[in-house]
């Protein structure tokens, strides 16, 4: 089963979007129970962790997204420089530089979330394993993968930086044609 025939985006877009949501939401709810606790004289101090916590979530789940739909940001410096030779070489050093980073992070977790097993690491206010909260590195990571080969085959066009500035007509890249309309 090659990549363009397997349908990764709507298990990508549900676990990094609807998951990202989720975090907002629960921020949101969060912090109007602790704009409540105050107002009412009761602040409750679970609910600053619990906001801190929900928007790492959120954060990590949301970059995995940005992947999916190619929407990143990124340094093109070098490819509008020698725009001849990049323009060729766009999608391989944007895959290339993307999974190795994402293999690096979610490596990176993984020996996190073993030191904070290891430790034992409770968060302050609740009564969360720290892991859990960790956790979203190596998952992030994974998920993000997943979304760059998704954005492969769904928006290679996007990739390919057809800003660059590549005469109308000329062929960039095999399967992408840098037509006028683009």
């Amino acid at each position: 089963m090659s990549i363009r025939s397997f349908p990764l985006g709507p298990i990508v877009r549900a676990v990094s979007d609807v998951a990202a949501g989720a975090a907002c939401a629960g921020i949101l709810l969060v912090v109007l129970i602790q704009v409540a606790g105050r107002l009412i004289g009761h602040p409750l101090p679970w609910t600053e962790e619990a906001t801190r916590f929900l928007f790492i979530w959120m954060v990590f789940l949301g970059l995995a997204a940005g992947f999916r739909t190619a929407e990143s940001a990124r340094v093109v410096v070098f490819l509008v420089l020698g725009r001849r030779l990049f323009t060729h070489l766009a999608v391989p050093i944007y895959v290339v530089s993307t999974v190795a980073f994402f293999l690096l992070m979610g490596w990176t977790g993984i020996t996190l979330v073993g030191q904070q097993i290891m430790m034992g690491e409770v968060a302050a206010t609740l009564p969360i394993p720290m892991w859990i909260i960790g956790s979203i590195m190596p998952i992030s990571a994974v998920i993000a993968i997943l979304a760059v080969a998704e954005s492969l085959r769904t928006k290679r066009d996007l990739i390919a930086l057809p800003e660059l500035g590549v005469p109308a007509g000329e062929r960039v890249h095999s399967d992408v044609n840098m037509s006028a309309g683009h």
